[in-house]
Parts: structure tokens; sequence; C-alpha cells
């Protein structure tokens, strides 16, 4: 993977988007938690606008996380700030992580949704408090950065070095 100064405008703006509908999702899911009881007791939801939201915004967040993972490949990223090896590691499995519930969470709720299958809503709804953990520990590590090690690191997802 090829490495660069910084972030581009598109990768820090994708940053941004997908955060923002992740956190919508988290929010405002409830709807589509009961939308998909009434499926499994056998009668017809109610497929209310945040149920309908639900399945776009999730649709919006798995194809924006393939487009930045497909720019993350082509163009790439900026090294990471020297640390300890440990949070290196804890650093590339933490975004591995986040990558693969972008993509996995939205794939579960389209085949538990589309497909009716069971095991796939049990799977999507364990994704919410994996994601609640990864997303605080990747702020955590970016405030960490920010205000204790001072690297910069988080003012790269702010700037633009196209």
């Amino acid at each position: 993977m090829p490495q660069t100064k910084g972030y581009s405008r598109t990768q820090i703006r994708l940053h941004w988007v997908i955060a923002g509908l992740i956190v919508f999702q988290l929010i405002f899911g409830e709807d589509m938690g009961r939308a998909w009881l009434a499926v499994e007791n056998g009668t017809v939801p109610e497929m209310g606008t945040l149920v309908w939201a639900h399945i776009v915004v999730g649709i919006a967040v798995l194809v924006l996380a393939v487009w930045r993972i497909y720019i993350k490949v082509t163009r790439g990223v900026p090294a990471a700030p020297p640390s300890a090896p440990w949070m290196e590691t804890a650093a590339k499995i933490g975004h591995l992580a986040l990558y693969a519930v972008m993509i996995l969470a939205p794939m579960s709720g389209l085949a538990a949704w589309y497909g009716g299958i069971a095991a796939a809503a049990v799977v999507h709804e364990l994704f919410k408090p994996a994601l609640i953990l990864l997303i605080l520990g990747h702020i955590g590590a970016a405030l960490y950065h920010h205000f204790v090690k001072k690297d910069g690191l988080l003012l790269r997802m702010k700037t633009p070095q196209d």
C-alpha cells in the first residue's frame, strides 16, 4: 500500500460522513429492531421513516466504506506517528475491526431483512456493542495522540493534503 503525506479531501470527507451515518444508526436504530420483531412474530412490520432510513443509511455506510477502502489501497495513507510497537499493533487491529464492522454490519442487516436469515439478525445486533467499543477506542486513541503525545495525528483528519 502506498504512503502519502496526508489524507486527501475525499478520504477526510468519507471519514466524517461515515462517522455521522454510523452515529445516526446507533441513535435511531430502535425502530428497525421493532420492525424485525414484528417479522419474527409473523406480523407485518410498520415501515416508518426511521425503518427506511436505517436501511438506506446502512447501505450508504457499506458503499462508502468500500469506496474508502478502495482509496486507501490505491492512494495510500500517511505513515503513523512513531509509537510503541503494541500501540501500532492496536491501531492496525482497531482500524481493521472498524472496516470489518462497516462492511459486515450492513451485509448482515441486509441478509436478515431481505433474506429472512434470523442468524444474520443476531449477528447484526452483536455488531452494535462491538461498534460502540471500537468507536470509543478510536476516539480515545485520537484524543490521546492529540492531548498527550501532541503528534498532530488528529489534525491529519481535518486538513487535506491533496
